[in-house]
């Protein structure tokens, strides 16, 4: 894009008031930067994908060639599948911990072997 300077639009935020997902703000900061960090793999990952598609199709590529890459409908439900699989890997933690919380206090396997005399 002529004229657009990501550089300055980097500190851009959404207008209105934040929302806390976090009772601790330091984890809500890291959780942020993991999520930004994930949302570029996730990009790096599909760029990555149409450039195997192509090479396979085509055996050689150019820049323009990736930029009109349209994936099929079969395509673009793998890449969907590939990046809900990805963000339930990152956000696992969180996803099991919100679980125990519903299922009420289970113990850890690290407060068993302790009670246990194991460690």
């Amino acid at each position: 894009m002529a004229g657009f300077d990501p550089l300055s639009q980097a500190g851009n935020k959404a207008k209105g008031k934040r929302p806390w997902f976090f009772e601790d703000r330091e984890a809500e900061r890291v959780m942020n930067i993991v999520m930004a960090l994930a949302q570029e793999v996730s990009v790096m990952r599909m760029r990555l994908d149409t450039v195997e598609r192509l090479l396979e199709e085509k055996g050689a590529l150019t820049r323009a060639d990736i930029e009109a890459f349209a994936p099929d409908k079969a395509e673009a439900a793998e890449r969907g599948a590939w990046n809900q699989e990805f963000i339930a890997r990152i956000l696992r933690i969180v996803q099991q911990e919100n679980e125990a919380i519903e299922a009420g206090a289970e113990m850890s396997s690290e407060d068993a072997g302790k009670e246990l005399g194991l460690s």
